[in-house]
């Protein structure tokens, strides 16, 4: 309700001599790629993103991830109409902590973070936040599309679908955003970080399949485990290292990465990327044809989460599943 209420039409706020540059830049910014979202996507950006809400913090909610100490496997909780998802949000910090704090008590691997994007998936006439704007250009349109598409398809109940989904067309949406405008030189950057980044993404969804093969194993002791354990999440941390020097480009992994790292933590970047590959590979096969695509994905609708996974992979459903695809960075 605080979101909605005090949103303001963006009209109104680029003529509002109090408002920064900065802002209106951002604001203009949105207008240009909901236009192309609309156009060449086949987003639903007609009433969406055109009314801009201060909410005067930095992020606009915060989630928490929850697993077991050994298992990759993360705690779930049940939403009205959206149906299970593999993270429980607040609009307080406090109440974020607090929840992080019970499950840590429990013996769990917990991890909090900020968020700077919601979206009401359609159901409201969702703004563009204060929280957006201190993202890049290229981030600010990543962000704004990949919650148009939650606006348009999201299915109840799972979470790694829906999210690798918008994950997949936005990317893929930000460079033919950038080619459409004939920035190549801002192409050629977005193209270079994206490398970057999912060669640490590679690496993140790997060191997942390693602690999963080594939980799913003969029965150990728990200190065993635990020596097994951090001694994987150390060899990720020197790999880290080897990449960021290979390098010359920055990565917002970058700034995070020394952070400390649990099952929970691996999850975030799991449910994002996990299954980004199958829909780039769906989006290849259509021949960037994004309508063709959405009625591709719409039709997967009746499907289980199980099923749906297995189609995105290529396998049967129940069959083992393969380490995590080399994700494709196409270049201009």
């Amino acid at each position: 309700m605080q979101i909605l209420s005090r949103a303001r039409p963006v009209e109104r706020v680029m003529q509002d001599p109090k408002v920064e540059g900065k802002v209106k830049r951002k604001l203009a910014l949105a207008a240009d790629v909901r236009r192309f979202a609309a156009d060449r996507l086949g987003l639903p950006a007609g009433r969406m993103y055109d009314r801009y809400t201060d909410l005067g913090r930095r992020h606009v909610s915060w989630v928490v991830f929850a697993a077991p100490e050994f298992s990759v496997e993360g705690e779930t909780w049940p939403y009205p109409v959206v149906g299970r998802l593999k993270y429980r949000g607040f609009f307080s910090e406090a109440a974020a902590r607090a929840e992080a704090s019970d499950f840590k008590a429990r013996g769990f691997d917990v991890f909090v973070g900020g968020v700077d994007a919601y979206s009401t998936l359609g159901w409201f006439r969702d703004p563009v936040l204060n929280t957006f704007l201190r993202l890049c250009d290229t981030e600010f349109a990543e962000l704004l599309l990949h919650e148009l598409v939650h606006a348009k398809i999201f299915f109840p109940g799972d979470t790694d679908f829906n999210e690798a989904l918008a994950t997949a067309v936005s990317e893929a949406g930000v460079r033919l955003w950038l080619e459409s405008s004939k920035d190549f030189r801002g192409l050629d950057e977005y193209e270079g970080a994206m490398a970057k980044d999912r060669e640490i993404i590679r690496l993140l969804l790997r060191t997942r399949e390693r602690l999963d093969r080594l939980y799913r194993g003969a029965p150990r002791q728990p200190d065993d485990l635990r020596r097994r354990k951090a001694a994987i999440f150390d060899g990720m941390r020197r790999e880290h290292s080897r990449i960021r020097q290979r390098w010359r480009t920055g990565s917002h992994y970058d700034r995070n990465f020394y952070k400390p790292w649990n099952n929970a933590r691996l999850n975030t970047v799991a449910t994002y990327y996990d299954l980004v590959p199958g829909f780039e590979r769906l989006l290849r096969n259509c021949e960037g044809d994004f309508a063709s695509f959405f009625r591709t994905i719409d039709g997967m609708r009746r499907m289980s989460p199980e099923q749906r996974r297995a189609m995105l992979e290529n396998r049967a459903p129940g069959s083992a599943r393969h380490e995590p695809d080399a994700i494709r960075i196409s270049g201009r």
